[in-house]
């Protein structure tokens, strides 16, 4: 008897923008994906997309006043109609050939979240990767990109786990960090989340966690492990002890890293 082909399981492709950047995304083909499907939320001074000119066609595009890309991606984990969710921002192209691989490997695994590889314009790795899959703790996830993220969705509403509106770029006070700190709660909410040694996508070498050179970057960066271990006051001081020595040298003077450990 022949057997047949199981059916990878749905995916929404979701994606954050400003409505003057909608433009910028490069829908991807989903013909050999068709259970695939994609999201597009767009901070927008309007409720509705009918004033949107510019939403790219073959996609669900929703319009939110307010914001903050956090708020955008809550938005994306309400609206999504896949069984599993990757996020992107609008500047990424995505492999998709890697995320049925990460879908797989989720089916198997039972894993909430994978956290998977993104290079850069050259097809150079964006920043250094285990070389084999590796259970994610606090310790070792802070670098995480949410365009290397792939989520069991039903897995992610049933542990009631969003994303922190008070960090993420464009929120008041913290411009980054809201990719590691949705992996932190996920970890105190019980649930596995891996690293897998795929790559996922393409973004710009650029990018805004990557600065340590202003009082904002380093101030960002110390009130984000505040909130990673919230739970025990004493544990951010030694984490940002141990993560900071690390930049030494490299972005981050020693008059820099006493504050940063400090918060100042």
């Amino acid at each position: 008897m022949k057997k047949t082909k199981k059916k990878l399981a749905s995916l929404t492709i979701g994606f954050s923008t400003l409505e003057s950047r909608l433009q910028n995304i490069k829908l991807p083909d989903l013909a050999k994906h068709p259970d695939w499907d994609v999201l597009i939320t767009v901070q927008s001074g309007n409720a509705s997309i009918a004033s949107i000119s510019n939403a790219p066609k073959g996609a669900q595009v929703l319009a939110f006043a307010g914001k903050g890309v956090t708020k955008l991606r809550n938005q994306v984990i309400q609206n999504a109609k896949g069984r599993y969710l990757v996020f992107a921002d609008d500047d990424i192209t995505f492999n998709l050939d890697g995320l049925a691989e990460a879908i797989k490997h989720l089916e198997q695994s039972g894993s909430v979240l994978l956290l998977g590889r993104a290079v850069d314009e050259t097809g150079a790795f964006r920043k250094s990767y285990p070389n084999k899959t590796t259970k994610l703790t606090k310790l070792n996830s802070a670098k995480a990109a949410t365009y290397e993220m792939v989520v069991n969705l039903e897995k992610v509403k049933a542990a009631k786990v969003l994303f922190d509106e008070n960090f993420g770029a464009g929120a008041d006070n913290t411009y980054l960090g809201d990719e590691y700190i949705f992996i932190c709660d996920l970890i105190d909410a019980g649930e596995k989340c891996e690293f897998v040694p795929i790559t996922l996508a393409t973004h710009p070498a650029d990018s805004s966690g990557s600065g340590w050179g202003s009082d904002r970057d380093r101030i960002a960066r110390a009130r984000i492990f505040d909130r990673a271990f919230r739970s025990n006051p004493v544990m951010p001081y030694l984490v940002r002890t141990a993560f900071g020595l690390k930049k030494l040298g490299r972005g981050l003077t020693l008059t820099n890293y006493i504050k940063f450990i400090f918060k100042k």
